[in-house]
């Protein structure tokens, strides 16, 4: 009897409220004597339930919400395979084992004030070398410049005043606190974006001219782009200069850093190869300016 009555519930689940199915399924089960309160049933139904269904959120990218620490992080080699197995990228494979350092790319992402430069090291996950900064109660990586030393006082500050900053090397500010002619690196593209242009070694860009709110940066293409004034820049230049005089001096030193060699056949070469004598492209622009209506009549 009790296994039909079981039955009888189960097929039901279709057709009845999860709760109530559950609570019904229970309730058939158990002896009519030692039956529980329908408030306990419900309790019981409810932790079940929750348990077995699937974790439901609005955010997207919930898994991959991971907060920020200064402690190496441990990485995964994919050898250029994308998440089916198959290779995307060729000469990718191997390698000495790197570890992940989260490197804070928003200067301003917790509070304006001063920083003190802790230690400038070694980071084999980027050309240029990283900077250990500490202000408050709280540590971070930084892109290290070209002069930094621990021990340096560096400022953030997202203030644009009627007159030029006369900045150090080393300190964030906005583009429109910055006197025309200053070299620049670790440049946003937009406001509160965090840095994007202008991070690799040996790498700066100048502030050419300022223009109604907006900022014309020249980057180490000699392309210009040109960005709003409350983009945040840091004055100076990238570390690392040397990184592209380094000799690799035998094909080992590639495999160590996880480049694969290339096929040993001759491969005829296109129309690609060659010295080309091209223009500069157009200036790239991130703001969105209102356009000027033509008169009528054209």
């Amino acid at each position: 009897m009790a296994a039909a009555a079981l039955c009888r519930a189960l097929g039901a689940l279709v057709l009845s409220p999860p709760r109530a199915a559950i609570a019904a399924a229970v309730a058939a089960a158990r002896p009519v004597a030692t039956a529980a309160p329908a408030g306990v049933l419900a309790a019981a139904a409810g932790r079940w339930l929750s348990g077995a269904a699937a974790r439901c959120t609005t955010d997207p990218m919930w898994k991959c919400r991971v907060k920020y620490t200064v402690r190496p992080l441990g990485m995964r080699k994919t050898g250029g395979r994308d998440h089916t197995g198959r290779i995307r990228v060729r000469g990718i494979g191997g390698g000495h084992k790197r570890r992940y350092r989260m490197i804070d790319f928003q200067r301003l992402r917790y509070q304006e004030g001063m920083e003190k430069v802790v230690s400038v090291r070694y980071d084999p996950c980027r050309s240029a070398d990283i900077a250990l900064v500490a202000g408050g109660n709280r540590k971070r990586w930084i892109i290290a410049t070209e002069n930094m030393q621990p021990g340096d006082i560096i400022r953030n500050s997202a203030h644009i005043g009627r007159m030029a900053v006369s900045a150090n090397e080393g300190d964030a500010y906005p583009l429109g606190a910055l006197p025309v002619g200053t070299l620049i690196c670790n440049l946003e593209s937009h406001p509160g974006k965090g840095a994007q242009y202008i991070r690799a070694a040996g790498t700066c860009g100048v502030l050419l001219r300022k223009v109604n709110g907006t900022a014309i940066v020249q980057l180490p293409s000699k392309r210009q782009m040109q960005v709003l004034e409350t983009c945040v820049a840091t004055v100076g230049r990238v570390s690392n200069v040397d990184h592209n005089k380094r000799v690799i001096g035998k094909a080992g030193r590639n495999r160590w850093l996880g480049k694969r060699p290339h096929t040993g056949l001759w491969h005829r070469k296109g129309g690609w190869a060659g010295r080309k004598i091209r223009p500069l492209p157009p200036l790239k622009s991130y703001v969105h300016l209102p356009c000027v209506a033509a008169p009528p009549g054209q």
